[in-house]
């Protein structure tokens, strides 16, 4: 074999290599499988084209001419010539899907899916550095420089890669640059040091043969080196750039796992089939409350909504207390076993609310705010499981809410209540006018609520843009068209505007009730909610969003509540203590319950340390912190 094609070869490998850097950024694996023939095609038109004579420009021209047909083929063939050669339509079509790939990009946090927009990214950038690398390495025979294209590969992959990559990513990436290295080693390792006397013969100064075993052991040694050194110096603390916690305490946590949670929402509602996440069983006779929750959001700077709260390595012991809750309130205990799907890969554990125990495999940190499970391992997510839930059916009453007092905790409010100084007058001033004959905070986000859902002129739409930041909010009022991220969003905001504590939930309805009385909750039940603290009930669900999940009991007129509240009694089975099995039914079911919480705000609970198995019994087992 010609030495030309032994670096070709060697320079298909290594741009592989370093490709698979970009494996935990994407969902599935297949696209590598892809990326590997359309650069075996791409490397082989250079070979042939080396062996009819052509010279370096003409090389990258066949190599061009061969690959874009290959490329075409393979992500619009729908829209090409004869299937493959990119016609108009072919190469208008792929401009679409760079556009779309690159808006997914920005709203998709790593492991992304695999849309067809950021697939044709992948592959584009993959074939042009694979074309750059043979450039360098094959026709202007620069080995050494070919690093640079490929290094610049590994390094996107593990800038955007939580914690900064994978050891092993770098170890492939680094053995086929070596490959690269040892392949051009044959004629050149032995004559690194003829630049510092006279041009020798083609043996070397020394007159010595080539030794490529040589170039094998220097190789090693450097990629040994670099691989040991960085275990040796002191590791940096978080920076602005760390994407697994934030470098100040205001920079809180905006992913829910996979997925951003609002542009999610839009992308999960618009798919075609509602493929089921999750399937739970219950106590509960009550399951149009059953909302499962994923991620709270409370910080609001005029841009987007956050999580101001880092997840907790030490979860608290059982039972956890619900914040704000105090005695009076009807608190029924409900039992519930939830089991995802292999595909429904997130951080964060979906639990319906507000839970005072959540057992599960693995290894998980508390998020105090979203009162829910975290992953506190790389590489630990919510796939494939099933784990427990012990929490409470709240019941609070339209009196209730009505006599709440002022919020006692004056950090609570001022956190909860913050708006941004960008916020457009017509926000403010909108929720003052629909709330203008409202004599307490409970019938102004009852005002609200119904403004939404009945009295304003609002729909329903999905395709809109999913903005939620300050013009966003603004253009949402005026055009009165959105889906439930703007309608949460715009609730939440225009509360604060009123000085009501509220914040945005983020994960799913309730689901759909099966034969065997399991309830599948799928794509089409991800939802956002408004939640509004309340002294002495805590946060409380409001529904804004028309025509999608239910208004709570305590938002409905008294003979719909009446109504509602006698059906349900009839039809819920047993009541199962905190700690017993979900499907346990005997017994004579159980008195409504009072939680036995302070009313005042509960603070940050402490327990023994990272655990195992839900960290809900304090059994330790270590853990790590993971946030934004």
């Amino acid at each position: 074999m010609a030495a030309s094609s032994r670096m070709a070869i060697a320079a298909w490998v290594a741009t592989l290599a370093s490709s698979a850097a970009l494996l935990p950024l994407i969902l599935g694996t297949g696209w590598l499988f892809t990326t590997a023939l359309l650069l075996a095609v791409q490397t082989g038109a250079g070979m042939a084209a080396r062996r009819l004579g052509f010279g370096g420009p003409a090389v990258v021209l066949c190599q061009l001419a061969v690959t874009l047909p290959a490329l075409t083929a393979v992500t619009v063939p729908d829209h090409a010539v004869l299937g493959i050669f990119p016609g108009p339509e072919a190469l208008e079509r792929l401009g679409t899907l760079f556009a779309t790939g690159g808006g997914d990009i920005g709203h998709y946090t790593a492991p992304a899916p695999l849309t067809e927009g950021i697939r044709l990214i992948l592959l584009t950038g993959v074939l042009l550095i694979g074309l750059l690398v043979d450039l360098l390495a094959v026709t202007l025979r620069s080995a050494a420089a070919a690093g640079l294209p490929l290094l610049a590969l590994y390094s996107v992959a593990s800038g955007v890669a939580r914690d900064g990559g994978d050891i092993g990513h770098f170890l492939v990436a680094a053995a086929g640059f070596l490959v690269l290295l040892l392949t051009e080693s044959r004629d050149r390792v032995s004559r690194w040091g003829r630049f510092f006397g006279t041009r020798g013969t083609g043996t070397g100064e020394t007159g010595r043969p080539p030794r490529p075993g040589a170039g094998r052991r220097i190789g090693a040694m450097t990629l040994g080196a670099a691989v040991a050194l960085p275990l040796l110096l002191p590791a940096p603390g978080p920076g602005l750039l760390d994407p697994a916690r934030p470098a100040g305490g205001t920079g809180g946590r905006e992913d829910f796992g996979s997925v951003n949670p609002v542009v999610a929402l839009q992308d999960q509602l618009n798919r075609p089939r509602n493929r089921t996440v999750l399937r739970y069983e219950t106590t509960s006779g009550r399951n149009a409350d059953m909302y499962l929750r994923l991620v709270a959001l409370d910080a609001f700077d005029g841009d987007r909504w956050t999580s101001s709260v880092e997840p907790d390595p030490e979860v608290p012991p059982a039972p956890w207390p619900v914040e704000g809750l105090a005695p009076g309130v009807r608190a029924e205990p409900v039992s519930t076993r939830i089991t995802t799907e292999p595909g429904y890969s997130q951080s964060s554990l979906p639990v319906p609310v507000p839970p005072t125990r959540v057992d599960a495999e693995g290894y998980w940190a508390h998020d105090p705010q979203s009162a829910t499970l975290v992953s506190a391992r790389r590489g630990q997510t919510s796939a494939n499981m099933t784990y427990g839930v012990e929490h409470w059916d709240l019941s609070p009453t339209s009196e209730q809410l009505s006599a709440a007092p002022p919020t006692a905790d004056e950090e609570l409010w001022r956190r909860y209540t913050a708006l941004p100084d960008n916020l457009p007058d017509v926000v403010r001033e909108a929720a003052a006018t629909v709330t203008a004959d409202a004599a307490n905070d409970y019938e102004r986000a009852l005002a609200l609520q119904n403004w939404f859902t009945r009295d304003g002129g609002f729909r329903y739409n999905t395709r809109v843009d999913s903005g939620t930041g300050s013009e966003a909010i603004a253009a949402f009022l005026e055009a009165r068209e959105g889906f439930c991220v703007h309608f949460a969003f715009t609730m939440a905001a225009m509360s604060r505007s009123l000085d009501i504590p509220s914040r945005v939930a983020v994960g799913f309805t309730p689901g759909t009730r099966g034969a065997d009385g399991s309830h599948s909750v799928g794509l089409h039940n991800a939802h956002a909610w408004p939640e509004l603290y309340f002294e002495g009930v805590g946060w409380t669900r409001f529904e804004p969003t028309p025509g999608q999940g239910s208004a709570p009991e305590y938002t409905r007129p008294e003979r719909e509540t009446g109504a509602d509240r006698s059906d349900a009694d009839r039809e819920a089975p047993d009541r199962a203590e905190p700690g017993e099995d979900p499907t346990r039914t005997e017994g004579s079911g159980s008195k409504p319950r009072d939680p036995g919480c302070s009313s005042s705000p509960a603070p940050p609970c402490r327990g023994a340390g990272p655990v195992r198995r839900g960290a809900v019994q304090g059994r330790t087992k270590g853990g790590r912190r993971r946030g934004r």
